[in-house]
């Protein structure tokens, strides 16, 4: 018995030193909400950096806050407020559920130098708008870009229904995910400089729904003069798809599945203020059409005035062809196999491949994202299909290449294409393709890296810890790791990728996009500049299916 107390005891005494040494790496910054206790950390390539993690900027939005605009987290003084350890990641189908919380909204800065006066990245996650988050431990370690000269913040926002219930009505206008962002960037504004960043030289950087969101930002009346710069990493806001006023599938589909009366919209709402968070994460699956189709199921809306500050006032295509938007330089780009993972558990699934097999028309609308049951629907389904997988029914390995191009073009690459075409029109705008073939993928295919697919390239970017090693000076990734994160950061200062002075990208001259000669920098093993366009044949089928919306240019 004295033995297993004197175990005990050692082990007691081995964690206060442990966290004694965990403590004296500490450092702490005052602003003017109060102050905050960080860490020191080292980056990739052994650089010491600070840490803050876990930094409430908006109130938990829950009870009377669900579904409503953020409200900005009050100040603290005089107590101090622990930032060294990741935040909780935002209510999503995950293994983790003690990990988990609607009080979420919490950003991390990273900085090396908290008296300097550098470039401010921030990072928003991808995830569909209903997964991912900013955690250091799983997804957006920040290692990779401490070896550059900036400050680094990343950050959570709500997510599914929770995020973007959007019910036409004050209850519930839609949007809260992007408000969260919204107001995460004010928050950057008024205490980034206690961490060393400059508030005047805001770049965002995001991933997939990340990248939608910097599409938006820039059209957003609530996001103006927050930023100044955008990396859009593989999706924009203008496609295919239509945006409502109000998810009236999404939230009928809720109502259903929660046992709340699908109108008035003030009844329902009022049940769902009610339910427990737990609630929404375990119907979340159940809230897609099928098989997690259609991959954007919660998108953002057109909010009508209801006296509540509104994200999106119009449709996106009309403000891009208007004047009344923020016209900031923008690197855009996508990968060279993008979404061929989904397209094959869409065929690995018997169910799911019998279905696109014997009624296409039916089921391609719902995972492509056009509209559905109309004669013109069922037109653009026949023209694609013959186009894309020459009419051939869907068996692997067949039709895993055919039918990858179809829906990753269908769900990233023109929603790319048309960003890129309209924008370079009225601003400067880098466009890239990522080739890069590593040791780790997010897509294997007989137990081998298949190609550079969504997602890829933030493996090095950021520390990925779920997918992959802290990567070394000597690995294989180390020039893909430099070439991106140093472009980037260039990016983020001067707001053009390019630098004649710098080792690694002194050979390399990345020109803007222009209509003429379509250039674009491939990515890969080197860095190589191409002229044509990305995939020009493949879009111009989606250009002649879905042409631009007209509205007057004049407001």
């Amino acid at each position: 018995m004295f033995e297993l107390r004197m175990q005990f005891f050692n082990i007691i005494g081995i964690v206060i030193i442990a966290t004694a040494l965990y403590r004296a790496n500490a450092i702490q910054v005052d602003t003017s909400l109060g102050k905050i206790l960080g860490t020191t950390l080292k980056s990739r390539l052994g650089a010491d950096f600070y840490a803050f993690r876990g930094i409430r900027y908006a109130q938990s939005p829950e009870g009377e806050l669900r579904f409503q605009n953020p409200k900005p987290y009050p100040p603290w003084k005089p107590a101090i407020l622990d930032a060294i350890e990741d935040g909780p990641m935002c209510p999503q189908v995950t293994e983790n559920v003690t990990d988990m919380s609607e009080d979420c909204l919490r950003l991390n800065v990273y900085t090396k130098d908290l008296n300097a006066k550098k470039p401010v990245v921030v990072y928003l996650h991808p995830g569909g708008f209903y997964s991912v988050s900013a955690q250091s431990k799983n997804f957006a370690g920040p290692e990779n870009f401490m070896d550059r000269d900036i400050v680094l913040v990343t950050l959570n926002y709500r997510l599914g229904t929770l995020g973007f219930l959007a019910v036409g009505s004050a209850e519930a206008p839609g949007n809260a995910g992007l408000k969260d962002q919204v107001e995460a960037l004010r928050w950057i504004q008024s205490h980034i400089s206690h961490f060393g960043g400059d508030p005047n030289s805001v770049t965002l950087f995001g991933y997939s729904a990340g990248s939608f969101s910097i599409g938006l930002h820039m059209m957003s009346p609530m996001s103006k003069g927050l930023f100044h710069r955008g990396i859009m990493m593989s999706a924009s806001p203008l496609g295919q798809f239509d945006y409502e006023s109000r998810q009236k599938r999404l939230s009928d589909r809720q109502a259903e599945l929660l046992n709340c009366p699908k109108e008035p919209a003030s009844d329902l709402v009022k049940c769902l203020k009610k339910k427990p968070m737990m609630d929404f994460v375990t119907t979340s699956a159940q809230m897609f059409d099928f098989n997690w189709n259609p991959i954007l199921n919660w998108l953002p809306v057109i909010e009508e005035d209801f006296g509540q500050e509104r994200f999106l006032v119009e449709n996106p295509y009309k403000t891009i062809q208007s004047s009344n938007f923020q016209k900031v330089p923008i690197i855009i780009g996508i990968t060279e196999y993008e979404f061929v993972e989904r397209a094959y558990y869409l065929q690995l699934n018997e169910t799911t491949k019998k279905w696109l097999n014997e009624e296409f028309e039916m089921y391609a609308p719902i995972i492509l994202l056009y509209e559905r049951d109309t004669a013109r629907s069922k037109s653009i389904s026949k023209t694609l299909r013959s186009t894309y997988l020459g009419n051939a029914t869907l068996e692997l390995p067949n039709t895993l290449d055919s039918f990858g191009k179809l829906y990753s073009d269908g769900i990233i690459g023109f929603e790319y294409h048309r960003f890129l075409d309209l924008l370079s029109r009225v601003t400067t705008v880098y466009t890239y393709l990522f080739t890069y073939k590593g040791r780790y993928s997010h897509f294997t295919y007989n137990n081998e890296v298949y190609g550079a697919v969504h997602h890829d390239e933030l493996l090095y970017l950021l520390h990925v810890p779920v997918k992959t090693p802290l990567f070394k000076k000597t690995d294989p990734e180390n020039g893909v790791i430099e070439n991106l994160t140093r472009m980037w950061s260039q990016f983020a200062r001067t707001g053009d990728p390019n630098n004649a002075t710098d080792e690694y990208l002194k050979d390399i001259k990345w020109p803007a996009y222009t209509n003429d000669k379509k250039p674009y920098l491939v990515i890969g093993n080197d860095l190589d500049v191409k002229e044509g366009g990305i995939f020009s044949q493949r879009f111009q089928i989606w250009d002649e299916l879905f042409p631009v919306p007209k509205f007057n240019k004049c407001h």
